[in-house]
Order: structure tokens, then sequence, then C-alpha cells
């Protein structure tokens, strides 16, 4: 099941309301925007977080922290991950093609996690101590 695929049963659906039809639908004559003000007429429309040209809350409170720009762009890679994997050549293409890292990755990093038993040659991706030293005790090649 998919949250944007989640419909209503059948005939559990109402009409869309009809407005400005007489006071007979109870939405005559101001039809539900209430009598002055920008929000009832038409074209009175504000951005969201407008607040009448008061400071917005958003712009009002400090920024803290950092966030990377790139943070999606860079992939780990568990060793268990490349022990799954049927070729013994591997790049950032034949991980893209496993599934392993998304297609938008740009670089990914092999991680010290789980066990690499087979000798597999790695080719432009960066390694941590940890993995190197694993892939390198496995038999393994590194090309930068």
């Amino acid at each position: 099941m998919q949250l944007n695929k989640i419909k209503p049963a059948e005939g559990a659906t109402h009409s869309k309301r009809r407005v400005g039809r007489g006071i007979g639908c109870g939405l005559g004559k101001t039809c539900g925007r209430g009598h002055k003000g920008q929000k009832s007429r038409s074209g009175g429309f504000h951005k969201v977080g407008f607040e009448g040209g008061q400071m917005p809350l958003q712009r009002r409170l400090p920024k803290r922290g950092f966030v990377s720009l790139t943070r999606y762009d860079n992939a780990q890679v568990r060793l268990s991950d490349l022990e799954k994997m049927p070729v013994d050549e591997i790049d950032l293409l034949a991980l893209k093609q496993a599934g392993v890292v998304p297609a938008h990755t740009l670089s990914a990093k092999v991680i010290l996690c789980g066990e690499l038993k087979r000798a597999v040659k790695l080719q432009g991706l960066l390694l941590t101590k940890g993995a190197r030293a694993a892939v390198e005790a496995a038999g393994g090649s590194i090309a930068e």
C-alpha cells in the first residue's frame, strides 16, 4: 500500500459545494468568506507565512547549524553490500546498476560494516581506514 494511492471508498465522497447560489444552500451572499478584509476579496491572496507586513516567524527566529547542499549526492556502501554484488570489478556505475546507491549519487564511500570474504577490485570509490584494510585482507585491490 502506498500513501499517495489511498482513495476513499466508492460513494464515500461528497459532491463539491456550490457557493453563491442563494440562502437555501447556506452559502449564499458572502459564500462563506465572512464580510470584510483581504481574504474576503477576489484576488485577496497572500503567500504562506505572510503576517500582514509584520516580520514573519521564520525570519524572526535565529538560524542555527549547517546543512550541506551535497548531502544527497554522497552515499555510503557497506562491505556486506559489496559481498552480495555479482561482479568483481566495482565502481560507481556498477553500484548504481545494482541498486546499491541511488541514481543521482556523485560519490560513494565504502565503510566497515559486515564482512568481505572475496577479492574485489574497487575503482573510483572512497574508503575508510577499516574498509581499506578489510578489502586488502580479503585479497582485493583499490584503484583511485
